[in-house]
Protein backbone atom coordinates (compact mmCIF):
# COMPACT_ATOMS: atom_id res chain seq x y z
CA UNK A 1 0.00 0.00 0.00
CA UNK A 2 0.89 3.98 0.36
CA UNK A 3 -1.03 7.09 0.18
CA UNK A 4 -3.43 7.80 -2.69
CA UNK A 5 -2.00 9.95 -5.31
CA UNK A 6 -4.02 11.34 -7.54
CA UNK A 7 -3.66 13.91 -11.13
CA UNK A 8 -6.86 15.23 -11.42
CA UNK A 9 -6.51 17.52 -15.13
CA UNK A 10 -9.37 19.88 -15.82
CA UNK A 11 -9.02 18.77 -19.55
CA UNK A 12 -7.57 16.37 -22.08
CA UNK A 13 -6.39 18.85 -25.02
CA UNK A 14 -5.59 22.25 -24.52
CA UNK A 15 -6.05 24.90 -27.61
CA UNK A 16 -2.92 24.55 -30.08
CA UNK A 17 -1.91 21.12 -28.65
CA UNK A 18 -2.63 17.89 -29.06
CA UNK A 19 -4.24 14.91 -26.56
CA UNK A 20 -2.75 15.75 -23.28
CA UNK A 21 -0.12 17.18 -24.81
CA UNK A 22 -0.22 20.15 -22.49
CA UNK A 23 -0.13 17.92 -19.27
CA UNK A 24 2.25 14.94 -20.67
CA UNK A 25 5.38 16.25 -18.30
CA UNK A 26 3.33 15.89 -15.36
CA UNK A 27 2.02 12.59 -16.38
CA UNK A 28 5.26 11.54 -16.66
CA UNK A 29 6.98 12.30 -13.44
CA UNK A 30 3.42 11.59 -11.73
CA UNK A 31 3.81 7.80 -12.78
CA UNK A 32 7.39 7.79 -12.89
CA UNK A 33 9.57 4.45 -13.30
CA UNK A 34 7.69 1.83 -11.72
CA UNK A 35 4.65 1.55 -13.49
CA UNK A 36 4.65 -0.11 -16.69
CA UNK A 37 1.04 -0.18 -17.86
CA UNK A 38 -1.69 1.95 -17.70
CA UNK A 39 -5.43 0.55 -17.29
CA UNK A 40 -7.39 2.69 -19.32
CA UNK A 41 -11.08 3.54 -18.95
CA UNK A 42 -12.54 5.06 -22.02
CA UNK A 43 -16.47 4.62 -20.60
CA UNK A 44 -17.38 8.15 -20.90
CA UNK A 45 -17.44 8.32 -24.47
CA UNK A 46 -19.55 6.03 -26.97
CA UNK A 47 -16.88 4.74 -29.13
CA UNK A 48 -14.58 3.36 -27.21
CA UNK A 49 -12.13 1.69 -29.38
CA UNK A 50 -11.24 4.85 -31.16
CA UNK A 51 -10.59 6.02 -27.52
CA UNK A 52 -8.92 3.84 -26.54
CA UNK A 53 -6.41 4.06 -29.66
CA UNK A 54 -5.68 7.37 -28.84
CA UNK A 55 -5.02 6.62 -25.40
CA UNK A 56 -2.83 3.80 -26.33
CA UNK A 57 -0.83 6.09 -28.80
CA UNK A 58 -0.42 8.81 -26.03
CA UNK A 59 0.69 6.73 -23.57
CA UNK A 60 3.39 4.48 -25.44
CA UNK A 61 4.34 8.02 -27.16
CA UNK A 62 5.55 8.73 -23.09
CA UNK A 63 7.04 5.13 -22.76
CA UNK A 64 4.11 3.25 -20.93
CA UNK A 65 1.93 0.37 -21.96
CA UNK A 66 -2.14 0.60 -22.03
CA UNK A 67 -4.79 -1.78 -21.69
CA UNK A 68 -8.37 -0.47 -21.86
CA UNK A 69 -11.11 -1.85 -19.53
CA UNK A 70 -13.57 -2.76 -22.31
CA UNK A 71 -11.46 -4.55 -24.28
CA UNK A 72 -11.32 -6.74 -20.74
CA UNK A 73 -13.44 -9.80 -20.12
CA UNK A 74 -13.72 -9.08 -16.50
CA UNK A 75 -13.71 -5.77 -15.40
CA UNK A 76 -12.96 -5.58 -11.92
CA UNK A 77 -10.25 -8.00 -12.31
CA UNK A 78 -8.79 -5.85 -14.30
CA UNK A 79 -8.67 -3.09 -12.05
CA UNK A 80 -7.62 -5.72 -9.34
CA UNK A 81 -4.36 -6.10 -11.24
CA UNK A 82 -3.83 -2.60 -13.11
CA UNK A 83 -0.51 -0.92 -12.03
CA UNK A 84 -2.57 2.64 -12.26
CA UNK A 85 -5.84 3.55 -13.54
CA UNK A 86 -6.58 6.23 -15.88
CA UNK A 87 -10.17 7.77 -16.75
CA UNK A 88 -11.14 9.72 -19.50
CA UNK A 89 -13.35 12.40 -20.26
CA UNK A 90 -16.68 12.64 -22.00
CA UNK A 91 -20.09 11.97 -20.44
CA UNK A 92 -19.54 12.63 -17.00
CA UNK A 93 -23.06 10.82 -16.76
CA UNK A 94 -22.73 7.91 -18.94
CA UNK A 95 -18.75 7.08 -17.08
CA UNK A 96 -20.64 7.25 -13.58
CA UNK A 97 -23.31 4.92 -15.17
CA UNK A 98 -21.02 2.70 -16.64
CA UNK A 99 -18.66 2.38 -13.15
CA UNK A 100 -21.93 1.16 -11.32
CA UNK A 101 -23.06 -0.93 -14.12
CA UNK A 102 -19.65 -2.50 -14.15
CA UNK A 103 -19.41 -2.51 -10.60
CA UNK A 104 -16.27 -0.76 -10.07
CA UNK A 105 -16.86 2.11 -7.44
CA UNK A 106 -16.07 0.45 -4.70
CA UNK A 107 -12.64 -1.88 -6.62
CA UNK A 108 -11.40 1.54 -7.74
CA UNK A 109 -11.44 3.46 -4.55
CA UNK A 110 -9.58 0.52 -2.96
CA UNK A 111 -7.01 -0.03 -5.41
CA UNK A 112 -6.14 4.22 -4.87
CA UNK A 113 -7.04 4.36 -1.18
CA UNK A 114 -5.81 1.16 0.43
CA UNK A 115 -3.17 -0.05 -2.11
CA UNK A 116 -2.11 3.62 -3.20
CA UNK A 117 -2.01 2.79 -6.97
CA UNK A 118 -1.32 6.21 -9.17
CA UNK A 119 -5.08 7.57 -10.33
CA UNK A 120 -5.25 10.00 -13.78
CA UNK A 121 -8.76 11.67 -14.60
CA UNK A 122 -9.27 14.23 -17.37
CA UNK A 123 -12.44 16.02 -17.43
CA UNK A 124 -15.39 13.39 -16.77
CA UNK A 125 -12.57 11.26 -15.00
CA UNK A 126 -12.01 13.72 -12.57
CA UNK A 127 -15.02 14.40 -11.77
CA UNK A 128 -15.98 10.99 -11.09
CA UNK A 129 -12.89 10.86 -8.44
CA UNK A 130 -14.24 13.64 -6.65
CA UNK A 131 -17.35 13.30 -4.27
CA UNK A 132 -20.13 13.37 -6.76
CA UNK A 133 -21.04 14.45 -10.26
CA UNK A 134 -23.11 17.21 -9.16
CA UNK A 135 -20.82 19.84 -10.81
CA UNK A 136 -20.45 18.40 -13.74
CA UNK A 137 -21.40 20.57 -17.06
CA UNK A 138 -22.44 17.53 -18.22
CA UNK A 139 -25.91 16.98 -19.77
CA UNK A 140 -27.74 13.88 -18.28
CA UNK A 141 -27.55 11.85 -21.34
CA UNK A 142 -27.95 8.38 -19.13
CA UNK A 143 -29.18 7.88 -15.31
CA UNK A 144 -26.76 6.13 -13.40
CA UNK A 145 -28.26 4.75 -9.96
CA UNK A 146 -26.73 7.72 -7.68
CA UNK A 147 -25.08 11.04 -8.75
CA UNK A 148 -22.34 9.66 -5.53
CA UNK A 149 -18.95 9.33 -7.50
CA UNK A 150 -16.01 7.17 -6.56
CA UNK A 151 -15.18 9.94 -3.21
CA UNK A 152 -11.18 9.86 -3.59
CA UNK A 153 -11.39 13.61 -2.22
CA UNK A 154 -13.92 15.35 -0.24
CA UNK A 155 -14.56 17.86 -2.80
CA UNK A 156 -16.06 18.47 -5.94
CA UNK A 157 -14.21 19.64 -8.98
CA UNK A 158 -15.89 21.72 -11.79
CA UNK A 159 -13.62 21.17 -14.92
CA UNK A 160 -13.21 23.45 -17.97
CA UNK A 161 -14.05 26.14 -15.26
CA UNK A 162 -15.33 29.26 -17.47
CA UNK A 163 -15.22 32.71 -16.68
CA UNK A 164 -17.93 35.75 -17.38
CA UNK A 165 -16.82 37.51 -20.41
CA UNK A 166 -17.25 40.81 -19.51
CA UNK A 167 -18.39 41.79 -23.54
CA UNK A 168 -20.78 38.98 -23.98
CA UNK A 169 -24.59 39.97 -24.19
CA UNK A 170 -25.29 36.85 -23.21
CA UNK A 171 -28.02 36.38 -20.32
CA UNK A 172 -27.98 33.10 -19.33
CA UNK A 173 -26.76 31.82 -15.85
CA UNK A 174 -22.59 31.72 -15.09
CA UNK A 175 -20.55 28.85 -14.16
CA UNK A 176 -20.31 30.95 -10.84
CA UNK A 177 -24.22 31.39 -10.52
CA UNK A 178 -24.68 27.27 -11.34
CA UNK A 179 -22.11 26.70 -8.01
CA UNK A 180 -23.41 29.09 -6.56
CA UNK A 181 -27.20 27.47 -6.48
CA UNK A 182 -25.40 24.20 -5.59
CA UNK A 183 -23.91 25.56 -2.71
CA UNK A 184 -27.71 26.68 -1.27
CA UNK A 185 -28.61 23.41 -0.60
CA UNK A 186 -27.18 22.04 2.95
CA UNK A 187 -24.29 20.43 3.92
CA UNK A 188 -22.64 20.70 -0.36
CA UNK A 189 -18.98 20.85 -0.07
CA UNK A 190 -16.19 23.06 -1.39
CA UNK A 191 -15.86 23.34 -5.28
CA UNK A 192 -12.77 23.69 -6.99
CA UNK A 193 -13.17 25.49 -10.47
CA UNK A 194 -10.40 24.45 -13.04
CA UNK A 195 -9.52 26.25 -15.24
CA UNK A 196 -8.27 24.63 -18.97
CA UNK A 197 -4.63 23.77 -18.59
CA UNK A 198 -4.89 23.68 -14.36
CA UNK A 199 -4.86 20.58 -12.46
CA UNK A 200 -4.75 19.09 -9.20
CA UNK A 201 -2.18 16.84 -8.21
CA UNK A 202 -3.06 14.43 -4.75
CA UNK A 203 -0.23 13.00 -2.94
CA UNK A 204 -1.48 11.83 0.68
CA UNK A 205 -3.34 14.53 2.35
CA UNK A 206 -0.81 17.17 0.50
CA UNK A 207 -2.77 18.90 -2.51
CA UNK A 208 -0.91 21.39 -5.04
CA UNK A 209 -2.24 23.01 -8.11
CA UNK A 210 -0.45 22.85 -11.44
CA UNK A 211 -0.63 23.76 -14.84
CA UNK A 212 -0.44 27.08 -16.89
CA UNK A 213 -3.73 28.37 -15.97
CA UNK A 214 -5.43 29.05 -12.02
CA UNK A 215 -8.45 27.78 -10.47
CA UNK A 216 -11.33 29.56 -8.71
CA UNK A 217 -12.59 27.88 -4.92
CA UNK A 218 -16.35 28.07 -3.79
CA UNK A 219 -17.13 27.71 -0.53
CA UNK A 220 -20.90 27.47 0.51
CA UNK A 221 -21.29 30.89 2.28
CA UNK A 222 -18.26 32.62 1.38
CA UNK A 223 -16.95 34.87 -1.55
CA UNK A 224 -15.00 32.95 -4.21
CA UNK A 225 -11.34 33.26 -4.56
CA UNK A 226 -8.53 33.32 -7.22
CA UNK A 227 -5.98 30.57 -6.91
CA UNK A 228 -2.18 30.78 -9.03
CA UNK A 229 -0.18 27.49 -10.14
CA UNK A 230 1.29 26.52 -7.22
CA UNK A 231 -1.16 27.04 -4.26
CA UNK A 232 -1.35 24.67 -1.59
CA UNK A 233 -4.77 23.22 -1.22
CA UNK A 234 -4.55 20.28 0.97
CA UNK A 235 -6.68 21.79 3.34
CA UNK A 236 -9.59 20.54 1.12
CA UNK A 237 -8.37 17.16 1.93
CA UNK A 238 -9.04 17.57 5.65
CA UNK A 239 -12.60 17.94 6.11
CA UNK A 240 -15.69 18.07 3.23
CA UNK A 241 -17.56 20.35 5.52
CA UNK A 242 -15.43 23.70 5.47
CA UNK A 243 -17.83 26.20 5.89
CA UNK A 244 -16.39 27.21 9.69
CA UNK A 245 -13.43 28.30 7.88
Amino acid sequence: GGPRRLLLVSNSTLHGGGYLGHCQQHIKSFLGEKVKRVLFVPYALHDRDAYARTARKKFESLGYGLDSIHESCDPVEAVRNSEAIFIGGGNTFRLLKALYDNSLIQEIRKRVLEDGIPYMGSSAGTNVATISINTTNDMPIVYPPSLQALGLVPFNINPHYLDPDVKSTHMGETREERIRQYHEEPNTPPVLGLREGAMLLVEGDKATLQGVTGARLFLRGKTPTEHEPGTDFSFLLIDSNLQNL
